[in-house]
């Protein structure tokens, strides 16, 4: 019998099938797409559903995935602006309704005749989780590169890479994931990326011996190297930065400080 993450696994990538067919069938118009997560909560997926059939005056779907606890809402023909506007009306109605509830939302609307992948649906509810309450998040994607950056996370801490590499998909980029030294070495000669975000406590091979390792691989182009470590000792900033390091956080950090020590090391 499959467990219950192979099933939730299953659940979300019908979810996002089901989304990305639903958005096919709108044909050639505009279609919003929204995504809402009360997180800590039930997600109220009924709830929303009969708002939407109280006020809305369009044709709308209604998904829950159930990997991200997202609700998925499809809304043919409608403006971002429109979608904006639902999605707040939403927002109250869950806070006036739900007790403690702080709903997240991320929307977006996608012109006629453009269509997103299943990879940037799937990035959306994801990115729910991560969208802070006091403001609805409208995802974008950045079409101003040709491909998005690739940045290679290495921590052996599960729930933190989960949460950057979450975040870093939000924010556009490609992301990859080691667990420790030696299988992010490997990685990196596969696939170059354009940076390294890397705590320096590591099994196998780690601090600055992994640092140096990382510039002494025989690659066109060494990567970036953004240190988010628990380390604190001056000395060990000091040695990193005279290594070559381009930029260094201590752990807990701001995620918002991340985003912007990591495109300022890039661009």
């Amino acid at each position: 019998m499959p467990n219950t993450a192979t099933l939730q696994r299953e659940a979300a990538v019908n979810v996002y099938r089901s989304v990305e067919q639903g958005l096919k069938e709108t044909g050639a118009e505009t279609c919003g797409l929204m995504f809402i997560h009360c997180a800590g909560q039930s997600q109220p997926e009924q709830l929303v559903r009969t708002h939407l059939e109280q006020t809305s005056e369009s044709e709308f779907q209604v998904w829950k995935d159930g990997a991200t606890q997202a609700i998925a809402v499809l809304l043919p023909g409608l403006t971002l602006d429109e979608v904006h506007y639902e999605g707040l009306r939403i927002k109250h109605e869950l806070q006036e309704t739900v007790p403690g509830a702080d709903p997240q939302i991320t929307l977006a609307s996608f012109p006629a005749g453009e269509r997103p992948s299943k990879a940037t649906i799937q990035h959306m509810a994801e990115s729910a989780k991560l969208v802070d309450p006091s403001e609805i998040h409208i995802y974008t994607l950045d079409k101003t590169a040709d491909e998005p950056e690739r940045i290679l996370i290495v921590d052996n801490d599960p729930t933190v890479r989960e949460f950057l590499q979450l975040r870093l998909k939000m924010q556009g980029y490609e992301t990859y994931e080691a667990v420790d030294g030696l299988a992010a070495l490997e990685l990196i000669e596969k696939i170059t990326p354009d940076l390294v975000l890397t705590e320096l406590n590591l099994y196998g091979i780690d601090g600055l011996p992994f640092i140096q390792h990382i510039q002494n691989l025989d690659v066109a182009q060494p990567p970036k190297i953004v240190v988010l470590t628990e380390q604190r000792v001056e000395q060990t900033i000091s040695q990193c930065f005279r290594s070559g390091v381009d930029d260094y956080m201590t752990k807990p950090f701001s995620p918002v400080e991340l985003d912007a020590r990591i495109r300022r090391c890039l661009h």
